[in-house]
């Protein structure tokens, strides 16, 4: 590992707190970051490893106004679920803070005070949208009409959803305010803003000239792309009540955009973590900084951030921005709105014990270049094909041969063969191999090479057949098992940034304790005689029938999007009222009910309509209702419909349904029972 740094400032993408975090956060951001870091622990460095939620903005102050409650009562439920899910994820933060805390609020405001003091912001007077029975300028967030781009009439001030088209609230055709449904007015306000323009420069020479080489491919290409469209000054303040007010005069009513404010909340969750010592790992340019971010943050931390750290003057600049792109659910985008996630909080409570089963699948197809997918389907087979069927069954087979044979006890090795030494030189080789993919953020290769390790101890064992030679040459297989628990040791401090929660079990296991990454590879770690437990399965085989109910949980899901979004059929043709005067609309009653023989749909129904005897009414709806529950029920029928033959009954009326948005059926009823043969008005 280089070491050029002293220390290391790690953080994370700071959680929205409007909801729970999913699974396409923890492939962009967290499970990478947690990789990273507990990696250069092993490796001895001076890591903080920092994050919070970010508790401010639009979003927060609209799911409060849904719910009724304060946004203080908003934020303080999901950063409580959010912080307690990652900590049972294992996800190793130094310090999880939020932006609401008064740490916070006091470092937010002295960041901005000093680069007002220092002039260098710019205000600007411009008009927005005001909502006059609310009395208040609406956010982006807060402002819907039509898509000029695709005739969407909920689309928002800043985005369309449906066609992705990014806006602004004047392009809105007929806005409306989300507060109170009334058109908003344009009204001037006053704000501050930061120029970017004049950091232009500055940013081409940092990030075009100086991390093309280093950058990953989607940010550096990110980045030049709005450069080279030319930057705009941008506003640090807006007009809320939620957030932290503008600590300077004339700006009552006002706090900072959340996009400033956010990004300052990692320098102040390191002053609650190191109180005394923070500015060492902010401002010392023996300092490591590196942002892990999903590719939606990559502007903010990689152009505005940086952007305002040159600002203020006093601190480092992030000398990497390891962002992943998107994670894809069952071949479709991930979305909050929607509920197509696996949320992490519920995957904890429906798989107990196998965070470790999701932290290697999410790394083993992490869309570190590209969009991935996941699937339940590749969920099961890498938990069976690669954790349970390779990892899982070497260091089985090394414990409990060892247990069979030497009671336990690590037996002394012998004369060593070529192929011995050729799995002893192999085995010192990949601590570096994947700590250098490590350091390149290169964590799904590195987890690659760490399965290599254990596909090296599983083919040792099949090419020596040790449950073979311990009838014939028993000295050999005390070698062979040697090696074999040796590789076996090494995998605990290898797998340990990826599978913590494995790796100390099989350090219980091998009654070891940890040790750090520089002494991987030792082919002696283990001495002769000492004594290991007893074996136990590190990972358990995952049923179809359990993957199949979270393929049915989603598919439950999709299907309850497609009836909210779900719009009526456009209207008929008008008719006159005499026409409709002709229909004779009437409540019955269901006598007697029957399936129609060799069909799949119809019915054949006996209904009282207090008429001289019942009406026969064949009906196709056989695959929504059981004969035997419609009799007794009430239903609206189409009395003078003309009869009609049908499979040989004559049907005499039509019953009435309602079809929903998925095609089931409901009865029409009267909401209390009434006289057979009452009219429908």
């Amino acid at each position: 590992m280089p070491a050029d740094f002293k220390r290391y400032t790690v953080t994370a993408a700071l959680p929205y707190a409007n909801g729970p975090v999913h699974i396409g956060h923890l492939a962009g951001v967290y499970l990478p970051a947690d990789i990273y870091v507990r990696y250069l622990r092993a490796a001895g460095r001076d890591v903080k490893f920092i994050c919070g939620s970010d508790e401010h903005g639009v979003p927060i102050t609209i799911r409060a106004q849904k719910e009724g409650v304060t946004p203080q009562q908003v934020v303080d439920k999901y950063h409580a679920i959010i912080r307690d899910s990652f900590a049972d994820f294992g996800v190793s933060f130094d310090i999880y803070s939020r932006t609401s805390s008064k740490t916070h609020s006091e470092v937010a405001s002295g960041f901005f005070r000093k680069l007002y003091q220092e002039d260098k912001f710019i205000e600007q007077t411009s008009q927005q949208y005001y909502d006059e029975k609310a009395d208040q300028f609406l956010a982006d967030r807060y402002i819907v009409g039509t898509c000029p781009n695709c005739g969407n009439e909920n689309a928002y001030g800043d985005q369309c959803e449906k066609c992705g088209s990014s806006l602004s609230p004047t392009e809105l055709i007929s806005p409306r305010s989300m507060l109170s449904g009334n058109q908003p007015v344009l009204r001037e306000t006053k704000h501050w803003y930061l120029p970017l323009d004049q950091y232009e420069p500055w940013l081409r020479e940092w990030i075009v000239e100086g991390h093309k080489a280093d950058w990953k491919a989607n940010v550096y290409g990110q980045c030049k792309s709005w450069i080279d469209q030319g930057l705009h000054p941008r506003a640090v303040t807006r007009d809320l009540d939620w957030g932290v007010p503008v600590p300077v005069a004339g700006a009552e009513g006002k706090v900072l955009y959340v996009w400033f404010d956010a990004p300052i909340g990692y320098i102040s969750a390191t002053k609650d973590l190191l109180p005394d010592t923070w500015e060492t790992y902010w401002k010392d340019q023996d300092s490591k900084l590196v942002h892990f971010i999903g590719k939606d943050n990559i502007v903010f931390h990689c152009i505005i951030f940086p952007a305002m750290l040159k600002a203020h003057g006093d601190y480092i600049l992030p000398d990497n921005v390891p962002a992943n792109e998107f994670l894809n659910l069952e071949g479709d985008k991930i979305s909050t709105s929607r509920n197509w996630a696996v949320w992490l909080h519920e995957y904890l409570q429906e798989f107990p014990g196998k965070a470790d089963v999701l932290r290697y699948v999410l790394c083993a197809n992490a869309p570190e270049n590209k969009d991935n997918d996941f699937t339940w389907k590749d969920f099961q087979a890498r938990n069976n094909n690669e954790l349970l069927a390779t990892l899982g069954n070497f260091v089985n087979r090394a414990v409990v041969l060892t247990h069979k044979y030497y009671e336990g006890r690590i037996p002394a090795r012998g004369e060593l063969t070529e192929l011995d030494e050729h799995v002893i030189r192999e085995m010192s080789e990949y601590p570096g191999r994947i700590g250098q993919l490590i350091d390149g953020y290169r964590f799904r290769d590195a987890l690659n090479e760490l399965m290599n390790l254990a596909r090296l101890g599983n083919k040792y064992l099949a090419d020596t057949e040790p449950w073979k030679l311990i009838k014939t040459d028993a000295p050999r297989v005390a070698t062979i098992l040697n090696i074999a628990l040796q590789l076996t040791a090494n995998l605990t401090t290898l797998m340990e940034p990826f599978l913590p929660a494995t790796a100390t079990r099989l350090l219980g296991m091998l009654n070891l304790e940890p040790r750090p990454w520089s002494q991987a590879g030792n082919s002696e770690v283990l001495a002769s005689g000492h004594q290991v437990g007893e074996a136990f399965l590190l990972f358990e085989k995952i049923e179809d029938a359990t993957v199949e109910a979270q393929v049915q949980k989603l598919l439950d899901t999709k299907k309850a999007n497609e009836l909210a979004a779900a719009v009526a059929a456009p209207a008929k043709d008008d008719i006159s009222f005499e026409e409709f005067q002709r229909m004779d609309l009437r409540i019955g009653t269901i006598v007697a009910a029957e399936k129609v023989a060799k069909t799949k749909k119809l019915l054949k129904l006996s209904v009282d309509l207090g008429l001289d005897e019942p009406r026969t009414i064949v009906s196709g709806i056989a695959e929504h209702f059981l004969p035997e529950a419609l009799v007794g029920q009430q239903v609206q029928v189409l009395l003078n419909l003309a009869p009609r033959e049908i499979k040989g009954i004559q049907s005499q009326g039509m019953l009435l349904m309602a079809e929903n948005a998925d095609g089931t059926l409901s009865l029409m009823q009267p909401s209390s029972a009434v006289r057979p043969g009452s009219g429908v008005a």
